[in-house]
């Protein structure tokens, strides 16, 4: 990193800050700018470059905010604006830890004029903040990821090799080797060019990152992904739609469960036979293991189709808790087998210190009083029609999000053919961007996975997704939908399943190691000592 260029004053930090925070929102859909995120980063990393903790955590905050506050606006959209500040305002706080971390380390290491580590903070931090933000509080929240952005980036592939921390730190890498250009840029047009050497060595300051970024920028095209088993699976999915958007989308449970119903029995009018047949999360709210009436319509559903039917239920059980559930009805089988969603979503699905958060909101009490935490990994043993073993693999909602869940699931019988099912529930959202940046997170498991994806919503959007993470169609939100696919499953494991969470303790010890450096002695300086310490004190002040 060019050493010629002052560190910004901190209105300029601000504004880089604001400006790069933007730039990741509009990487998300529904925008879809996807190359945004990398100059987002960019900015960020300038805004931030070798400040003091103080200035790092308020360039982070604003960065955070920028970022945050528009992509998931979704969360607001029926319970007002505080639920959604509150939450974009805890997760800009991560960034703001972040940029307020390395900024003194970034300091301490220009002075010791080891450039290149100060520059490879700025991808560390990035992903051990995400992993943070992913585990912490109440299990973390891993929505709007960096590397969540990247669906339609030639980035992608690099899933398949160490997932979304990878892809994020690739994704805060570019970010880096753009600032590192402009800057030499920068100290090019500032320097008077009296020689051949001078301009030789100003050329290659911004080639030499230049080359860097349209290298990892186009290499990771040409990652080969695994290829898909012999073994193909009939799978149908069915969106039954909903009365009405919002909140109160349960108060007409039983209008959800024969929306499905229909659509299933108009499904085995035409299909043919079917391998698996998969319901989204809350297609059945009326608990069908206590309900008659709704056990009644789900077996008619069940004999239409003739087929396995894996659908979501909320259940009465334990006591006093409910379960969020994927039931798999087995054809000739009363009794459903049971997958429990096993990260309930706090302030969603159940309420922490509900007493204390109601005086600010009363939208809690709309939510359940507790939900139980399934333990059980998710998978279902099943046949295709010709005999040939496969799995279902179910996750439900937000659980699309977290790394390990699914990563479980795969590696629990990994050379069993299977395809991985996301069961959600959009329906409180409304029309906005929250279905498709889930259905984009699922687009990035395919490819980390090598799995097909099975993805259906309640009202939208729903499709399925190739191992490549590329799609045929896709729904239309609040519409009724239904679609019929011959999936070529995925078995084995992938390079990212086997290193699991090693990338993110990888990024922790790097970023260890670069405080480490950072309080080690100072390098000598055997060059003109009045240019480079004038150029040192100029990079790392405010």
């Amino acid at each position: 990193m060019s050493r010629d260029v002052p560190a910004p004053i901190l209105p300029a930090r601000l504004l880089l800050a604001l400006a790069g925070g933007g730039a990741i929102a509009l990487a998300f859909p529904d925008h879809n700018q996807w190359y945004a995120a990398w100059l987002g980063c960019g900015l960020i990393a300038a805004a931030g470059w070798v400040a003091r903790w103080r200035t790092g955590f308020l360039v982070g905050l604003v960065a955070g905010l920028a970022y945050f506050v528009p992509t998931l606006s979704w969360s607001g959209v029926f319970v007002g604006k505080l639920p959604w500040i509150a939450l974009a305002t805890l997760e800009a706080l991560y960034v703001a830890a972040m940029v307020a971390v390395i900024g003194p380390i970034q300091r301490r290491l220009v002075e010791r004029r080891l450039g290149w580590a100060a520059s490879a903070t700025v991808p560390l931090g990035w992903v051990v903040g995400e992993w943070a933000r992913s585990t912490t509080p109440f299990g973390g929240f891993p929505w709007a990821r960096l590397a969540f952005s990247q669906a339609d980036s030639p980035l992608r592939n690099l899933m398949s090799l160490g997932g979304a921390p990878l892809l994020t730190a690739a994704v805060a890498t570019l970010g880096v080797l753009l600032y590192a250009v402009a800057r030499a840029a920068l100290a090019t047009r500032s320097r008077a060019l009296t020689s051949r050497r001078r301009v030789l060595t100003s050329s290659r300051r911004v080639l030499v990152p230049a080359v860097a970024a349209v290298a990892l920028a186009t290499l990771p095209l040409a990652i080969p992904l695994a290829g898909t088993s012999s073994t193909t699976a009939r799978v149908a999915i069915v969106q039954g739609n909903v009365p009405k958007a919002g909140l109160d989308f349960n108060a007409e449970r039983r209008a959800v469960l024969d929306n499905h119903v229909r659509g299933t029995e108009a499904l085995a009018a035409t299909a043919g036979a079917l391998d698996l047949v998969i319901w989204p999360e809350n297609a059945a709210d009326i608990d069908p293991l206590r309900n008659t009436d709704a056990a009644a319509v789900i077996t008619d559903a069940r004999n239409a189709v003739k087929a396995p039917l894996l659908l979501g239920a909320i259940l009465e059980e334990p006591a006093p808790l409910v379960s969020n559930a994927s039931l798999l009805y087995r054809p000739g089988v009363l009794d459903p087998e049971r997958y429990v969603k096993q990260h309930p979503v706090p302030f969603a699905e159940y309420v922490p210190y509900k007493d204390f958060f109601r005086r600010f909101n009363s939208n809690v009490d709309l939510v359940r009083d507790g939900m139980a935490t399934g333990t059980q990994v998710g998978y279902f043993a099943l046949q295709t029609r010709s005999g040939a073993p496969f799995a279902a693999l179910p996750t439900i909602c937000f659980e699309v999000a977290y790394d390990g869940l699914i990563r479980e699931a795969v590696t629990h019988s990994p050379q069993v053919p299977s395809v991985l099912v996301v069961q959600t529930n959009n329906a409180t959202f409304g029309y906005t961007a929250e279905s498709e940046q889930q259905f984009a997170i699922s687009r990035l498991r395919a490819i980390e996975h090598n799995r097909p994806v099975a993805h259906v919503s309640t009202v939208g959007v729903s499709g399925f997704i190739r191992p490549d993470g590329s799609y045929a169609d896709k729904s239309s939100l609040y519409t009724a939908y239904r679609a019929v696919a011959d999936l070529p499953l995925g078995q084995g494991t992938t390079i990212a399943d086997r290193l699991g969470r090693i990338p993110e303790y990888t990024a922790l010890a790097g970023l260890s190691l670069a405080w480490g450096l950072g309080r080690g002695p100072r390098r000598r300086d055997n060059g003109p000592s009045t240019t480079r310490s004038s150029s040192a004190k100029e990079a790392t002040r405010v």
